[in-house]
Formats: structure tokens, sequence, C-alpha cells
């Protein structure tokens, strides 16, 4: 069963918390590398116990500390290929073995997982919604957009929680 926890939402800055039996997983890094390892010290996770951080699109209120958290805590950051070179700023500053890649509707697979990165409508590169699911449960997290389509209902259909 996955375990979800919203660590932060708002124009301010987005940074979700998910767990399965066997990885912890961040959807998103929008404030600062301390208040989200404050924040997860306070749901008793460490931060070094993050095996990796998805990214849903390129502003700054979605991955303000991904280069800070990946640098100093060695930790991979999944993002697709327009979403990388709209934030090469931060790639630059990532190591190169920690900037992995993925292809909006296709899913790929992180440890116990599987991961559909889906389109949605929103004014930035190419941005993409979730939905992650374990062999017992599926969650789905769709922020930042502009309107409902046909495909983001057709993703999300079934899911345990929404975000």
């Amino acid at each position: 069963m996955l375990k979800f926890c919203s660590l932060y939402s708002g124009s301010s800055g987005n940074s979700s918390f998910i767990q399965s039996k066997n990885i912890n997983i961040l959807v998103d890094a929008g404030v600062s590398g301390k208040k989200i390892v404050d924040a997860l010290a306070s749901i008793n996770v460490d931060i070094a116990d993050i095996s990796a951080i998805l990214i849903t699109h390129e502003h700054s209120d979605h991955t303000q500390s991904i280069a800070t958290l990946s640098k100093k805590y060695n930790i991979p950051v999944y993002a697709n290929k327009k979403t990388w070179e709209a934030m090469n700023d931060k790639k630059v500053k990532i190591l190169q073995e920690n900037i992995c890649y993925f292809n909006n509707n296709k899913p790929f697979i992180l440890n116990d997982i599987t991961i559909l990165p889906f389109d949605i409508p929103h004014d930035a590169a190419n941005p993409c919604g979730f939905t992650i699911s374990d062999s017992e449960s599926k969650l789905s997290i769709a922020t930042d957009i502009g309107h409902m389509t046909t495909s983001i209902l057709d993703n999300i259909k079934n899911s345990n929680f929404l975000l």
C-alpha cells in the first residue's frame, strides 16, 4: 500500500512524499532543501532515505531545491527531455549520473512502483502529472492543470488517492 504526504502545496512551493514497501520518493521540490528536510523529519523520514525526485514541470515552485538535494544527498532526479532543457540552470548543478529521463505517456519502474507520467495542460515546456502504483494501490498527482481533459480523467481513473 502506498503512503502519501503533501509536504508543501501552493504558489509558494510544492513537494509531495510517496512511500511504498521498498522505496521513498519526492514529487517536486519547490521549496528550500532545508524546508523539505525538516518536513520529512516531521513525518519521521530521513532525506537520506529518498531514492528519487520526480519533476512535473520546470517552474521554480516545483524545482527550487532539486539541484541542492540531488547534489548533497546523491538523489537521482527524473524529468522529461523538454523539462530538463527548460531548467538547464539547475541541470548543470546536478551530477550527470543523477539526471534521469522519462517520456510522458510511457510507464517506467522504480523498485516496486510503476510510474506513468501523463500530459497535462499548463504553461510549461512539457508538463505532466503522475500515476504511481504498486501491487495494491494507485495514486495520482495532477497539479497546475489549466482545465480538465479526457486524457487526465482516463489516467486518474481508479485511483485510491488523487491530488
